[in-house]
């Protein structure tokens, strides 16, 4: 559900739609990363100036906790970079 909605989003968002993808880790007990993979030419719009897209974002997810009690770390990464 988080992941559709992050997919969804950033698509919205981006120049390069077709290169969004959205992977969820668990981390730990209630704690998992989202991470979303663009084209390198997106990743600024994604952050946003000073942040401030990623962080509305991380914002709407930081909601989700109520609901299903899991905290969410929200990364930015480009397509082909290595973790």
């Amino acid at each position: 559900m988080i992941e559709d909605f992050v997919r969804e989003f950033a698509r919205l968002i981006v120049k390069h739609p077709e290169d969004v993808a959205v992977e969820r880790h668990n981390i730990g007990v209630n704690f998992d990363e989202i991470v979303i993979y663009t084209h390198k030419e997106d990743a600024g719009k994604l952050i946003g100036k000073e942040g401030r897209m990623i962080n509305a974002l991380k914002t709407v997810i930081s909601g989700c906790k109520a609901k299903d009690g899991i905290s969410y770390r929200v990364n930015v990464r480009t397509v082909g970079e290595s973790e």
